[in-house]
């Protein structure tokens, strides 16, 4: 898998993802004590606010901005976006008041959406073997699942020596870190029609994937990862420190057991896919989420191997389908609409949890953890049911392939 590392261009965009997202896992650290210093406590409205306020961010800036920028080189954008984030770091300890930090969170999580689906519509275009694509794929995922490990023990030691208030110098440090290494890789041109209107260039990402069985079953598919990510992120704290009385680092480690199940997929998924099909695969993924969302209306409660387990499962269900969606998006697209489908596939998904956030929090504070469970279970499972029927088993994951019983 390491062997896509030896293309020079890759290995300098993938350590600048690298370091952009130790910058963002340290600025998470030092946002939550920035809320706790301004609102004491009610820091955790400011933290649940600031995540609505991303997910809006991510669902409605992606597509337009990917439009607006369509015409400029990809270099410019991805150096642009880790400049705004740089300076929004800067600036955030200096706040004194709740909505300050709104602002700016709105405006570092607008650069990010401009940021990640444009680095994501490059990678195809200088990794063009489809081995070396899925390798590079899965050290992406590899890299976000050891970012939600390696940044807070990171924080942890800096915080040790230093002020919370420095972790947004590092945070600024490592996105112009990735800036540098950017500016300094060529990236190839992207051409466009200059003749197609802004509305429809800003929705012809989304309307491309409705329009093909393959992207239609990814966008099902979406909907069963938020189900699984809300419930894990949002609930883990409940069910390790009130449901099983669990300490502060059970936390951690019962959030280590998701992104480690994630890993374990994000490693065997370049070996299966030499001979287990993109859709199986997949949906294998899809199933295993609500039985996983099942077992933590059960079992997972009430005892600590079930928990880490179950959490296991949902990571490696959640990351069959997130490490290799972006194949299919590059395996639909051509590179002229590629960037705009990249851009709608980062938006829809992530409107996928302006539904699941809220139901694995509201309805886990109001009825219960078990109904928040069972009611994500059932929303995932019509979720993969929905992929399966969307993406046909005679419909090949690639434009123009043939299906297996015909060659």
């Amino acid at each position: 898998m390491v062997g896509v590392l030896r293309n020079r261009t890759y290995r300098r965009l993938f350590g600048a993802q690298v370091v952009a997202l130790v910058g963002t896992g340290l600025l998470t650290v030092a946002l939550g004590l920035l809320a706790f210093g301004l609102a004491g406590r009610d820091a955790g409205a400011v933290l649940g606010t600031a995540l609505a306020i991303k997910m809006v961010a991510y669902v409605a800036v992606a597509p337009v901005v990917s439009a607006l920028a369509e015409r400029a080189p990809r270099r410019v954008v991805l150096v642009g976006a880790d400049a705004i984030r740089a300076g929004v770091a800067v600036v955030l300890p200096f706040v004194g008041q709740v909505w300050q930090v709104y602002v700016l969170i709105f405006a570092l999580q607008a650069a990010s959406a401009t940021f990640t689906p444009a680095f994501q519509a490059v990678i195809p275009a200088i990794v063009a073997d489809e081995t070396e694509y899925t390798a590079a794929l899965s050290l992406s995922r590899l890299a976000y699942d050891m970012e939600s490990l390696v940044s807070p023990v990171l924080a942890a030691g800096l915080l040790a020596v230093m002020s919370y208030h420095l972790l947004f110098v590092g945070t600024a440090m490592g996105f112009l870190a990735s800036a540098g290494l950017v500016i300094t890789t060529a990236l190839p041109a992207v051409r466009v029609q200059r003749s197609v209107p802004l509305p429809q260039r800003i929705t012809r990402g989304a309307r491309f994937m409705f329009e093909r069985p393959v992207l239609r079953g990814l966008l099902a598919m979406n909907l069963g990862v938020a189900a699984a990510t809300a419930l894990v992120l949002v609930n883990t704290v409940v069910y390790v420190r009130d449901m099983l009385g669990g300490s502060p680092t059970d936390v951690a480690l019962a959030l280590g057991c998701f992104g480690g199940g994630s890993m374990i997929a994000a490693l065997a998924i370049p070996r299966l896919v030499t001979f287990i099909a993109d859709r199986t695969l997949m949906l294998t993924g899809a199933a295993l989420l609500p039985l996983g969302l099942l077992a933590a209306a059960g079992p997972a409660g009430s005892n600590w191997g079930a928990l880490t387990a179950t959490w296991i499962l949902l990571g490696a269900g959640t990351s069959m389908i997130n490490t290799l969606s972006a194949r299919l998006l590059n395996a639909q697209s051509d590179p002229q609409i590629r960037p705009a489908v990249f851009a709608a596939q980062f938006s829809l998904s992530h409107a996928c949890f302006l539904l699941t956030y809220p139901i694995a929090g509201w309805v886990g504070a109001a009825s219960g953890q078990l109904a928040a469970a069972i009611t994500l279970a059932v929303l995932a499972t019509l979720a993969a049911a929905t992929a399966a029927k969307a993406w046909p088993a005679t419909t090949p994951s690639q434009r123009g392939a043939v299906p297996a019983q015909r060659r």
